[in-house]
């Protein structure tokens, strides 16, 4: 039995040109999708005012004091971030907000289901107090824990195409 000395070790050698080259795509693909989500998400609760603050009230985890605020507030937030990622600019921040965001709706959502609450998320218009076979709760919930993964990708890998940040390197 012979043995290798530490000098005849191979060094690691980088990642491959494919690998360096699919990264930006895959990166690319989770943004674009990221984006359209938030644009679709905070465009649907502005065309609607009201349900959006029926569906944060819904959840009743908040005093009535700031269910306004963030009723108004999540649909800004999620077109801020809409643009952010359509544009490219700022990649990883935009994917740290978009997981607490994500993390904060998954943990209302998984209340709401274990405090026997029957609501519609809201996540997409809408929102509030509906019949108990109406609820989507385990879909919403693996819906937004997909999307947790790809805001936790573009933090990890952020570097993607047609993006500002590129440009402005």
């Amino acid at each position: 039995m012979t043995t290798r000395s530490p000098a005849c070790t191979p060094a690691p050698q980088p990642p491959g040109r494919a690998v360096r080259r699919t990264l930006p795509n895959i990166s690319t693909a989770a943004r674009a999708t990221l984006a359209v989500l938030w644009c679709w998400a905070g465009w649907a609760k502005i065309q609607d005012p009201t349900a959006s603050l029926q569906a944060v009230r819904a959840y009743r985890i908040l005093p009535e004091t700031l269910v306004a605020p963030v009723g108004y507030g999540i649909p800004a937030l999620e077109l801020a971030l809409a643009g952010l990622l359509l544009a490219g600019l700022r990649i990883r921040l935009a994917a740290v907000l978009s997981a607490l965001l994500l993390s904060g709706f998954l943990a209302g959502i998984v209340q709401a289901r274990a405090r026997g609450l029957s609501i519609d998320c809201g996540c997409f218009g809408g929102g509030g107090e509906v019949d108990s076979a109406q609820t989507h709760y385990l879909r919403e919930v693996l819906r937004d824990a997909g999307l947790l993964i790809l805001s936790a990708w573009l933090t990890r890998w952020p570097a993607s195409r047609f993006s500002l940040d590129a440009a402005l390197r």
